[in-house]
């Protein structure tokens, strides 16, 4: 017996615009909100590449890269994808400025990616194993292997936390020092595996790598450094703004010193880590 006839239909291949073709999208889901489509503060292909590269500044980039509103360059997710690579990147930083010590910052960041991506190569496994053991006072198996849902949804309370989620989720980006922050916040305070986070990352960010997601994740956890990284909320308001402290009872998990931050978080060590 022959199998019944299966009638195809020809998905549209051009559309005028980033949000009609997010609209269609949504629409073949069921979905009639394309608002995180809509959000996404990048454009695809080599001419948008070219064109964020071309307004790069390695002089305020060195200066602001770690103020969420500072001179970053965005050219991450272009990275990501093939669209830019790392040496035209660095030639085009250099052709910038008229001494090469005033791209070194930037190029130290893209050092890193390289290294990250080194690793990647040579140790295939380190990306989703422990590469060290906590430096924490607790074991791995002290930490939960499952993300919360109040974490995904962005509804744990912790206002500037939630903040980040939300642009995450929105934009499919986030600024460095703010993922370094929503990292340190699933990892210390919630005590969730970085594996966790790190794979939840990958499935919203648009410029999602895994070896410079995990590695960073990581290094944040104390798997892959020699202690982990935690932060405050007076560093929050140093590189995110006062306006992150408008409601402060709202970030009291994170409304402490240094000292005391380890003592309530790392109960088994001592010493500040931020």
């Amino acid at each position: 017996m022959s199998a019944p006839m299966t009638e195809y239909t020809l998905l549209p291949k051009t559309f005028a615009s980033a949000s009609e073709m997010a609209r269609f999208v949504a629409g073949l889901s069921g979905n009639d909100s394309a608002s995180a489509i809509d959000a996404a503060p990048f454009v695809g292909g080599r001419a948008a590449a070219e064109a964020a590269l071309a307004g790069i500044d390695p002089r305020s980039y060195a200066a602001s890269r770690n103020h969420l509103d500072g001179a970053v360059t965005r050219l991450s997710p272009y990275i990501r994808h093939g669209i830019l690579s790392l040496d035209e990147v660095r030639n085009h930083a250099l052709a910038c400025v008229a001494n090469a010590k005033e791209a070194e910052k930037f190029i130290q960041e893209l050092a890193w990616r390289d290294y990250w991506q080194r690793i990647y190569l040579a140790y295939p496994d380190r990306i989703w194993a422990d590469i060290e053991n906590y430096k924490t006072g607790f074991d791995a198996e002290d930490y939960d292997d499952t993300l919360p849902d109040d974490i995904k949804a962005g509804e744990t309370g912790v206002a500037c936390i939630d903040q980040f989620i939300a642009t995450l989720s929105d934009t499919g980006y986030l600024h460095n020092h703010a993922r370094m922050y929503l990292a340190a916040y699933i990892i210390h305070w919630r005590r969730i595996k970085w594996q966790a986070g790190a794979r939840w990352f990958l499935q919203q960010l648009l410029d999602g790598d895994p070896a410079s997601n995990n590695l960073s994740w990581q290094w944040i956890a104390s798997t892959f450094s020699n202690k982990p990284y935690i932060f405050n909320l007076e560093n929050v308001a140093k590189y995110c703004g006062p306006d992150i402290n408008t409601i402060p009872r709202h970030n009291l998990a994170l409304d402490q010193s240094y000292e005391r931050l380890t003592a309530l978080l790392f109960p088994n060590m001592g010493g500040p880590h931020g």
